[in-house]
């Protein structure tokens, strides 16, 4: 594994990256092969089809509980937390074509308001030119959502990107309200911890192909865990 840490905008949030992180990402993307088809993602801003990994799917739960422990080091070293529990873990693949994105998929989103809820993002089959950016709101100056400003967040961004118009497609860099604080590449086998309240979006090129089978699409895995 060959680690390194990045820090973003004002907040200088801390963003790890984990190069060669599993030493067989294409074993991992098999598995997820095993589950699909993947269902269409419900209630986030998810935009595809996300399977959600639990007890029951064994290979895959065994492939999250290692990579936790794998990452619980860098988890306790950049984000100063004495441990965390599982919260949830899926298999994704981005599939929305972007003139079918709804109106909060155009702009850079937040998991959770949780303080402490740690995105860990792990790029399995990627297409090149792929990745995941992270944000400040230029009016508001946000950069991580807390309960605190969510609801002015919500509100002002609803009405930008109703202003946007609906063929705006993905953000890819900044715009006129959001400036890109960061980018990671999208290389397999890599991944990537950040707080899940940090805004961040991937990044998907416009001439991206588009597939909701795994062993074709943009296949991540996606866990998110909760410090103590």
């Amino acid at each position: 594994m060959r680690p390194q840490l990045q820090r973003v905008g004002t907040n200088e949030s801390p963003v790890v990256i984990i190069d060669e992180f599993s030493g067989a990402a294409e074993d991992i993307g098999r598995i997820a092969d095993f589950l699909a088809p993947f269902p269409p993602s419900q209630g986030n801003y998810y935009p595809g089809v996300r399977r959600k990994i639990g007890q029951a799917d064994r290979q895959a739960y065994s492939y999250v509980v290692e990579s936790c422990e794998r990452a619980a080091p860098f988890i306790g070293g950049a984000f100063e937390v004495d441990g965390f529990d599982l919260g949830e873990a899926s298999f994704s693949v981005v599939a929305t074509p972007p003139n079918a994105l709804g109106l909060l998929q155009r702009a850079p989103h937040f998991d959770a308001t949780h303080e402490k809820l740690f995105a860990l993002l792990h790029y399995l089959r990627v297409p090149p030119g792929t990745g995941t950016a992270f944000y400040r709101h230029r009016s508001t100056g946000i950069e991580r959502v807390t309960e605190a400003n969510r609801a002015q967040f919500l509100s002002v961004v609803t009405r930008e990107m109703s202003a946007l118009g609906e063929d705006s497609g993905y953000i890819n860099g900044s715009n006129e309200f959001f400036e890109q604080i960061g980018r990671v590449d999208a290389v397999p086998d890599r991944l990537i911890i950040y707080y899940g309240n940090l805004l961040h979006s991937g990044i998907i090129p416009i001439d991206m192909p588009l597939s909701s089978d795994p062993s074709r699409g943009r296949l991540t895995a996606n866990l998110f865990v909760i410090g103590r």
